[in-house]
């Protein structure tokens, strides 16, 4: 059974259609690669499955059970989670206290509570081990490499027991070492049952970790394939439009 469906999902905006009639699936542990030029509807698509608002037409379904998000915390309660571009993440805190920014372990004395640094500190510690990231819980997020903040922005998932994590260019100026990194991060979501759809400009990125490319063009699917089965020559030609459909 699929994690995640999408049948004829559109979405308009007055007179402006964003999104016409997608559907795909997507499986436990599976990456899936969403590739599309500016304003092909990759951003209205996720925003869809991520609750920021409805389908104007179709239907999600989650375990094959149909489900409606009027907000995005509607979403996470299902375990769809959404690492953004600019991650979020407070560059004057530690790694521990970004994984747990909101959520926070408290002790009680009374009347009064204070944060449980050691719990946070301890449970974030297992999670960038889990991860295999050299990310540390007591370094300071302004003081970290591009993809040790991505190891922050996922770890904070992986606390909130996501099934499926939404990564949107996560590999937008970083180097080429901390590219591997961020890679490496999403095979680890997959070899743990997680699955992740990756958003992203850079086909190397998508042809070494995604298990299918998904190419969108003026709102509509016109590609949903293997990458075993495609090339960087066919998603760039379904891209721009000299390839209609594959």
């Amino acid at each position: 059974m699929s994690l995640l469906e999408l049948r004829g999902i559109s979405r308009h905006f007055g007179a402006i259609q964003a999104l016409s009639d997608v559907t795909f699936s997507l499986e436990p542990g599976q990456v899936v690669g969403l590739m599309g030029d500016n304003g092909a509807g990759k951003s209205t698509l996720v925003k869809v499955i991520a609750g920021n608002f409805p389908p104007s037409h179709g239907e999600i379904l989650i375990d094959g059970k149909p489900v409606h998000f009027s907000k995005p915390v509607d979403a996470r309660a299902k375990g769809i989670e959404v690492v953004y571009q600019d991650l979020a993440l407070c560059d004057n805190l530690t790694a521990a206290a970004n994984v747990f920014l909101g959520r926070e372990p408290r002790l009680g004395f009374g009347p009064v509570s204070i944060l449980d640094h050691a719990t946070m500190y301890r449970r974030a510690g297992d999670l960038f081990k889990e991860l295999k990231s050299e990310t540390r819980p007591r370094d300071l997020v302004r003081q970290m490499s591009g993809g040790q903040r991505q190891a922050v922005a996922i770890a904070r998932t992986r606390l909130s027991e996501a099934r499926l994590v939404i990564m949107d260019e996560p590999t937008a100026s970083i180097s080429v070492r901390q590219v591997a990194e961020v890679l490496d991060l999403i095979k680890r979501l997959s070899e743990h049952g997680i699955a992740v759809i990756l958003i992203s400009h850079r086909m190397p990125d998508i042809f070494t970790v995604a298990d299918r490319v998904v190419v969108m063009r003026r709102g509509r699917k016109v590609a949903d394939k293997k990458t075993e089965a495609s090339s960087p020559e066919e998603v760039t030609g379904l891209i721009t439009g000299a390839i209609a459909a594959a």
